[in-house]
């Protein structure tokens, strides 16, 4: 059992990508939400992804015990960011909890709070942020909708989350090796973490700029995710088209159409699935470039 009365080590993972403005503001925002959590301590693990944007001058706040940058060599993409970073996380020893975040503001560090007294309540599981509200315009929110219930329909998985959680040690070990973590995080949680439990979370909006999020990264987000449960999806799917093979046969019903949509949505699936990858995620640290380690000063790349 966990002891409440040992201080806790929370890491709290953010991959960048040129958003240096963004993480500035964002680490200040921590140490406001951090400052009155009571049997914790915080640090921080940045994932630079190649940035092009040298990056800021970072002075660590006064309740962040150290911030760690790690510098890669090759743009991987934030996905695979959080890969390396959760199987980096998941050999130090000394690590309780790992709370993975975007460093934009769109996962908002008031509710750092809420999976932190989470874990208090249930400290040998993981914790989820279930979005209950977002701040995109509405026609995001309706492909974002679409998105959620066709993954529902064919996975049979409600997946409302997205990166911002709470990690145990033993979660971050048991996702670690998993290759569909390469490509999906979400999904991969979703597939391996039977005991985990939510807090309510409301999607900020972001510090600066646009979102990053296009029409085409969303689909390839939306496919990914279903593509970790791909054998299930199969499965349904020929029971599907066996379904329909029999209304044509014995209604005369046209479904070559609906036949034909299955088909395609499973190969599409199959082609996306090839994003996971073992074998990178095992060798994802030979693409770190250096890593700087700050300790309460001013550090500049």
């Amino acid at each position: 059992m966990y002891d409440w009365n040992k201080m806790k080590k929370f890491t709290i993972l953010i991959p960048v990508y040129n958003d240096w403005e963004s993480l500035e503001k964002l680490l200040i925002n921590i140490n406001k939400n951090i400052k009155n959590i009571q049997g914790a301590m915080f640090n921080c693990v940045i994932v630079d992804d190649c940035s092009t944007i040298k990056n800021l001058e970072i002075k660590i706040p006064s309740h962040i015990g150290s911030i760690q940058i790690i510098h890669m060599n090759k743009n991987r993409g934030h996905a695979r960011c959080n890969a390396f970073g959760i199987k980096y996380l998941s050999k130090d020893s000394d690590l309780d909890y790992a709370i993975l975040m975007d460093g934009d503001g769109e996962d908002r560090p008031e509710e750092i709070k809420l999976l932190v007294s989470k874990a208090q309540q249930k400290p040998e599981v993981s914790i989820v942020a279930k979005r209950i509200k977002r701040s995109e315009g509405p026609l995001f929110k309706l492909l974002y909708q679409t998105h959620k219930y066709l993954t529902l329909l064919t996975t049979g998985n409600l997946i409302n989350f997205g990166n911002y959680s709470c990690l145990t040690k033993n979660d971050l070990e048991t996702l670690s090796t998993k290759a569909s973590l390469w490509s999906s995080f979400s999904g991969s949680f979703k597939k391996y973490i039977k005991n985990y439990t939510e807090v309510n979370s409301i999607r900020g909006v972001r510090y600066f700029g646009p979102s990053q999020m296009s029409f085409f990264k969303l689909i390839i987000h939306s496919l990914s995710i279903i593509a970790v449960f791909k054998y299930k999806v199969l499965l349904k799917s020929i029971i599907l088209l066996l379904l329909l093979q029999y209304l044509h046969d014995v209604i005369n019903f046209n479904s070559l159409f609906f036949q034909t949509s299955v088909v395609l949505f499973n190969l599409f699936i199959f082609i996306v699935s090839f994003r996971e990858s073992e074998k990178e995620l095992r060798n994802s640290e030979l693409n770190i470039k250096n890593i700087h380690d700050l300790t309460h000063q001013i550090v500049v790349k």
